[in-house]
C-alpha cells in the first residue's frame, strides 16, 4: 500500500514540473513574440522608413533588415517605396516663344532620396503625382517661352532642340521636386507633342509658307547658275569664234602671200608660165562643179585650153617639152593631195578643149 502511494507522488511531481516547463515555455514565447512585433520591424530591400514618437520622426532607415523600436503606442513605423518611379503627365497646352499653342505630355522618373523631407512635405505616396505634375507644368511653361515651334517639330535637324528643351525642364523639375519633397528626378522627357485643332490649320500654312520659301530660294539659286553657266559659254564661245576667225584670217593672209610669192617666182623664172598660172587662175575662178558653159575656145582667157591642147598633140619636142617643164613647176610648189587634183583637173580640162577642138 504505500509503495502505490510513492508510485502515485512521484508521478504527481512528474506531472507538475512537465506542466511547469510547459507553461514556462509558452510564456517566453509569448514574451519574444511580444518582443518581435512588439519592439521591432523589418525592412525589405528598396524601402525606406521613418520610425515615429507619439507622431513625431525620431529616426529615418533606408537599410534593409530587422530594426528595433518601441511598441505601440510609443512609436509606429512608416515605410515607403525607394525604387524608381514613373509616371506621365497629363496634357498641357502651352505658348511657344513664336506664339504657337503646342499640346505637350511628358513622363518623369523620380525616387525617394531624403525620407524624412518627404513624409514631413508629401505624407503619403498617393499625393506626390499632383506635386511632380505640378513642378513639370511650371517648368515646361517656362522653358518653352524661350523656344519656337520649329525648335519642337521641324524637317530641318539643325533647327530641332527637343534634347536642350528635355535637359533644361529636367533640370528645372529636378532642383525643385529634391528641394521641395526629397525626391529625385533622373529625366523628365516629352512623351507626346500635339497641336490644338484650332491651331492646325495656321501652323500647316506656315510649314507649307516655309517649304514653298526654301524652293523659291533653290529655283532662284538655280537659275542664276544657269545664267552664269550660260553667260560663260556665250563669252567662251564668242572668244573660240574670234580666235578662229583670226586664225582663219592669218593663215588665208599666209596662204595668199605663198601664192604671191608663187606666182613672183614664177614670173621671174618662165613669163609665159606666169602668164599661164594667171589665165589659169582665172578659169578656175570663173567656174564651178555646177558651171556649163558655152563658149569659143579661142576666147581669152579660155584659149589657153587649145592653146596647151595643140601643144599636147603637136610631135614636135619643143611643144611637150614646154607643156611638162610648165606642170612639173607648178607641181613642185603645191602638196602631195593638190598636185593630185591639180593634175586631174588640168588634164581634164586639157582633153576637154582637145574634144572641143576636134569637134570644130
Amino acid at each position: 500500500m504505500n509503495q502505490n502511494t510513492e508510485i502515485s507522488e512521484n508521478k504527481k511531481r512528474s506531472t507538475s514540473v512537465g506542466s511547469y516547463v510547459l507553461r514556462i515555455f509558452l510564456a517566453l514565447a509569448v514574451i519574444l513574440l511580444l518582443f518581435w512585433f512588439g519592439f521591432t520591424f523589418r525592412l525589405r530591400e528598396g524601402s525606406c522608413a521613418i520610425v515615429l514618437r507619439f507622431g513625431a520622426a525620431r529616426d529615418e532607415t533606408s537599410e534593409a533588415g530587422l530594426h528595433l523600436r518601441l511598441p505601440w503606442p510609443f512609436e509606429t513605423v512608416v515605410t515607403y517605396d525607394a525604387r524608381l518611379n514613373y509616371l506621365e503627365s497629363n496634357f498641357l497646352e502651352t505658348t511657344t516663344k513664336d506664339k504657337r499653342n503646342v499640346m505637350i505630355q511628358s513622363y518623369v522618373i523620380w525616387q525617394i532620396s531624403d525620407p524624412l523631407l518627404f513624409h514631413n512635405s508629401v505624407g503619403t505616396t498617393g499625393s506626390i503625382d499632383s506635386y511632380i505634375q505640378d513642378q513639370i507644368f511650371s517648368a515646361t511653361n517656362s522653358v518653352l517661352g524661350s523656344y519656337e515651334l520649329q525648335n519642337l517639330v521641324s524637317l530641318e535637324t539643325e533647327s530641332l532642340k527637343t534634347r536642350q528643351i528635355q535637359d533644361e525642364i529636367t533640370a528645372v523639375v529636378h532642383d525643385k521636386c529634391l528641394a521641395n519633397y526629397g525626391i529625385e528626378v533622373s529625366a523628365v522627357s516629352i512623351l507626346q507633342l500635339s497641336l490644338p485643332d484650332t491651331n492646325l490649320s495656321s501652323v500647316f500654312d506656315q510649314m507649307a509658307a516655309e517649304r514653298q520659301k526654301d524652293i523659291d530660294t533653290i529655283i532662284a539659286a538655280a537659275e542664276r547658275d544657269a545664267n552664269k553657266i550660260r553667260s560663260d559659254a556665250d563669252a567662251e564661245a564668242a572668244k573660240i569664234i574670234a580666235e578662229g576667225t583670226t586664225s582663219a584670217a592669218e593663215i588665208a593672209a599666209a596662204a595668199e602671200k605663198e601664192v604671191a610669192s608663187i606666182y613672183a617666182a614664177a614670173q621671174a623664172a618662165n613669163l609665159e608660165l606666169y602668164t599661164f598660172l594667171r589665165e589659169l587662175d582665172t578659169v578656175s575662178s570663173s567656174v564651178g562643179s555646177g558651171t556649163v558653159l558655152v563658149i569659143s575656145t579661142d576666147t581669152y582667157p579660155f584659149n589657153i585650153l587649145s592653146s596647151y591642147s595643140s601643144m599636147l598633140q603637136d610631135d614636135t619636142d619643143a611643144g611637150n617639152t614646154t607643156v611638162t617643164k610648165d606642170l612639173e613647176y607648178i607641181l613642185s610648189k603645191l602638196p602631195e593631195s593638190d598636185r593630185i587634183a591639180l593634175t586631174e583637173a588640168i588634164y581634164g580640162l586639157i582633153k576637154n578643149a582637145d574634144t572641143a577642138n576636134t569637134v570644130k
